[in-house]
């Protein structure tokens, strides 16, 4: 039995069928878009008659090389005549010819990546049969150029620039500015212009059989999916590369039909900040790509109801239904012919982070969604967003009184970004690469600068509106973008753009706010900003009702700290306590305990340090009282807080040179006999964490009593403290055991002099192999375990991050040895597996044990969802990224399908 490849739009039951009756599944074979115009389709929305070749079809054309499955062009046929007898039309007719649009539809959305061909069907025959019908040739040659420069573009490879050329001469030759003054006879013109274009390109006439175009269109759609910007998008959005694309074969309606036709794309809610209200633009008489293509400047689409009242009444009342039915809000696509009004599309929309978590957060109160299908709606990159910087005020005012402002434009996706302008999509994406910041200026851009906007900070287009491919694509991937900015005059060939009497070239900074819509010169100073914005203060709330996982955070100075609680930290898991002793105030303390001869001057040098590293603790123990803190003790070589050995050779040489000054010379071999005598061929796996505890156990102890002595001082003030000792780099039970010994005299003696005690706990980070394995035998010294993956990622590999990074890792990702870098999402089949094995024996030996991880994964989404997995109680990352981590571990619990308690 043949297997079915075609579905018409009336057939959606037949879809859901072969499908097995989801509604996702039927996405993936019909993709978003044929799903939609089904589903509008079944409901009575006014769709004009079309089926769908499936994704099934694409990827059986793709896998044979070039050649339509078996059955698929009858089937492609057959439905054809179901459209032909819908509509009363014939395809191929010269007397009532049908035409037909051929558009790209995957399941997940990817705008403007992949191709349309549009009035599908005509020719020097049809054309005329049309003139006739319609009276109105202007119209007829300006949808045949279409198709014979759309066609060319996409099916036959042909450059878009010797089109652009022509209609750019005919338009002076004319003496007119806009596409829309041109005459019937420009069009026609136009086309036998096109037709000799495609000649000259390709060596073969342009298709005039129907259904030849029909079919080279079809195949040139599922081609599309395999396109460079298609693929840059997909790794970009993180969309799986086998899925494929339907190819949606439509009827054609017309908005180029004179004063009564019209065209636009709209979004039933502000897509860039959420407010409920209708969103988008439209061209009266054009075709949709002229809407998306951002080749003429449009109207907003409120402004339909001042000129078609009645049309945007219905307009208005579909739109709601369909949001209502889908439960999201909706990116529409419609035309209107003579009058009457046409939907030619629906999809959940694209929107801002800002506009996300308000449109989840209002649906909620309008009894749309429930609390949960909120939080899972929003993302962490939607929240990481709101820490995107912004322009500071104070500089911004500076900017706009000295006159650096050069246009405002539309505000098409927000936040701030400052960079240097490049002109076209491969310097952007070239000079991104470099490590230059970039803002990509274009008088538009089209689905192949995707590879440059993926690589700019910015976007800026002088023309195009609020749903132009530019802004379309900037706000999918969170780049300010502003479009539509008139006043600003773009010369690609001299790579500079005019603005009133300023020049801008290539390589000279701008800075782009898409939140104001405004454009300057030079750079801003930006900000980050705070969080607290409404919307996402309460989703986050309804976040935190549904996760298991505490989140913590990192952090070593009380800021840091009142930081983190303020975005909702419920803890401190690595407070780390050597990046205190690289303050200028104790760092020479530092080195004269490092240089000191013997116990009795270490212990002196010890004793100053004391009482600074006790009103560090103080600080930080006050900021999260009430909460837990994991304090690590010393970690690094002592080497690291000497001089840099290179340097210290350089400036002995110089003052052995000089002879000006024989005390800096002795103080500077002094420290370069230290730094020779700690030297190690891999410090990283050297002296250092608890080995430095073993050798100096001195050291130990003066952290411990700083610590407690804090929080003994803290509690008699009635601050409720909770801190936790944390031991870094233990690999064998008996250095904790050691630790523990010093940890507990330590503590003996501080609450006996200060006649109080407080509770504390005793633990260790598992950084080594050794350590997970052995976990049993820790946990019978420890409370806590705390996953340090950073160094753990390090010791299972057995390789240097910085010099992985460096010299082989990102090569690796690329070239898919590894999936991911695994310094950045936690490697689950091996590190994990160590973590895995290290909490189910460490519980094992210990019921209750408290576990968790304190490396950067502890801010990955991924990495936090196997943190739930394996049990952990908390990830703890960097202040900025705990909202992050609130909502991951959020979506991790509700992944698990535990049961709901918000």
């Amino acid at each position: 039995m043949t297997e079915r490849w075609v579905y018409g739009f009336d057939d959606l039951a037949a879809a859901e069928a072969a499908a097995g009756g989801g509604w996702e599944g039927v996405r993936a074979l019909l993709g978003g878009k044929g799903a939609g115009l089904a589903d509008m389709t079944r409901a009575g929305v006014p769709v004009p008659p079309g089926f769908t070749v499936t994704t099934a079809a694409c990827n059986a054309y793709l896998a044979a090389g070039g050649a339509l499955p078996a059955g698929a062009w009858e089937q492609i046929l057959a439905a054809l005549a179901g459209v032909e007898a819908a509509t009363g039309k014939r395809f191929g007719d010269p007397a009532d010819p049908l035409l037909v649009s051929c558009r790209s539809g995957a399941k997940f959305s990817m705008p403007g990546m992949m191709d349309t061909v549009l009035n599908i069907g005509l020719n020097d025959a049809t054309a005329a049969g049309m003139t006739a019908l319609t009276g109105d040739e202007r119209f007829v040659y300006d949808a045949y150029r279409r198709l014979v420069q759309m066609f060319g573009a996409v099916v036959l490879g042909v450059a878009d620039e010797p089109f652009e050329h022509a209609i750019a001469a005919r338009k002076a030759a004319a003496g007119v500015k806009d596409d829309a003054d041109l005459a019937a006879a420009d069009w026609r013109a136009l086309t036998d212009a096109f037709k000799a274009i495609v000649a000259g390109a390709t060596g073969r006439p342009f298709p005039t059989d129907p259904l030849e175009q029909l079919r080279l269109a079809t195949e040139a759609v599922f081609r599309s999916w395999n396109g460079k910007r298609a693929v840059d998008y997909r790794n970009a959005a993180g969309i799986r590369h086998d899925l494929g694309t339907a190819v949606n074969i439509q009827t054609m309606v017309f908005g180029n039909m004179g004063a009564g036709s019209g065209t636009g794309v709209a979004f039933t809610r502000n897509p860039a900040d959420g407010t409920p209200e209708l969103y988008g633009d439209y061209l009266m008489n054009a075709q949709g790509e002229d809407v998306v293509a951002g080749i003429r400047n449009t109207q907003p689409i409120a402004a339909l109801a001042a000129e078609m009242p009645a049309v945007f009444e219905a307009f208005r009342t579909t739109v709601a239904r369909l949001e209502r039915h889908y439960r999201d809000m909706q990116d529409v696509e419609f035309t209107i012919e003579r009058g009457r009004l046409w939907m030619l599309q629906t999809r959940n929309g694209k929107r801002t982070a800002r506009a996300a978590v308000r449109i989840a957060v209002d649906m909620v109160g309008e009894g749309l969604i429930d609390r949960a299908e909120a939080v899972r709606r929003v993302t962490p990159d939607h929240v990481d967003f709101f820490l995107h910087p912004q322009f500071v005020a104070a500089a911004r005012s500076q900017a706009v009184a000295a006159g650096r402002r050069l246009a405002s434009g539309i505000n098409a996706s927000p936040g701030a970004a400052v960079g240097v302008a490049a002109f076209d999509a491969d310097t952007a994406e070239a000079w991104g690469k470099a490590g230059r910041d970039v803002v990509m200026v274009r008088p538009e851009t089209k689905p192949d600068d995707v590879h440059g906007m993926l690589a700019s900070k910015a976007i800026l287009t002088s023309r195009g509106g609020a749903t132009s491919h530019a802004a379309v694509v900037a706000r999918q991937f969170g780049v300010p973008a502003v479009c539509g900015a008139e006043a600003i005059e773009i010369d690609l060939d001299a790579r500079l753009l005019r603005a009133g009497g300023a020049v801008v070239r290539e390589g000279d900074t701008l800075s782009v706010d898409g939140t104001t819509g405004e454009v300057f010169a030079g750079a801003i100073e930006t900000e980050v900003p705070d969080l607290s914005d409404r919307d996402l203060s309460t989703l986050l709330g309804w976040a935190d009702g549904f996760r298991r996982l505490g989140v913590w955070a990192n952090a070593d100075y009380p800021d840091d700290a009142e930081r983190a609680r303020s975005f909702g930290a419920e803890g401190i898991g690595l407070c780390r306590t050597e990046h205190m002793f690289f303050e200028a105030d104790r760092l020479p303390v530092v080195r004269e305990m490092i240089l000191a001869d013997d116990t009795a001057a270490r212990e002196a040098a010890l004793a100053r340090l004391l009482p600074i590293q006790r009103e560090d603790f103080h600080g930080i123990l006050s900021a999260m009282r009430g909460l837990p803190v994991i304090i690590r003790l010393i970690d690094p070589p002592l080497h690291e807080f000497l001089p840099d050995h290179t340097e210290l050779v350089a400036e002995v040489a110089r003052l052995e040179a000089t002879g000006s000054d024989p005390d800096a010379l002795a103080d500077r071999r002094r420290l370069l006999a230290a730094v020779d005598g700690l030297r190690e061929a891999n410090p990283m796996l050297g002296l250092r964490g608890v080995r430095l505890g073993v050798l100096f156990p001195e050291i130990i102890r003066m952290q411990v009593r700083a610590i407690l002595e804090a929080a003994v001082d803290l509690a008699r003030r009635g601050v409720d403290v909770r801190p936790e000792i944390m031991i870094p780099l233990s690999s064998h039970v008996n250095e904790l055991k050691r630790m523990r010994v010093l940890v507990d005299e330590t503590s003996a003696a501080v609450f006996a002099e200060r006649g109080a005690s407080v509770g504390f706990k005793f633990g260790t980070m598992i950084e080594i192999p050794r350590a997970a394995l052995t976990a049993a035998a820790l946990a019978e010294v420890c409370e806590f375990f705390s996953f340090g993956t950073n160094d753990l990622t390090q010791t299972t590999y057995g390789i240097s991050r910085d010099d992985a990074e460096a010299r082989f890792l990102l090569h690796y990702v690329e070239h898919g040895v590894l999936p991911a870098n695994p310094f950045q999402t936690l490697d689950v089949d091996g590190v994990g597996q160590l973590i895995r094995l290290a909490v189910d024996r460490g519980r094992a030996a210990r019921p209750g044990l408290e576990v968790g991880i304190c490396g950067e994964h502890g801010g990955d989404p991924d990495s936090i969802a196997f943190c739930h997995a394996v049990g952990l109680d908390y990830v703890s990352c960097s202040p900025f990224r705990v909202p992050v981590a609130r909502l991951a571990a959020a979506h991790a619990a509700l992944a698990a399908a535990e049961p709901v308690t918000a």
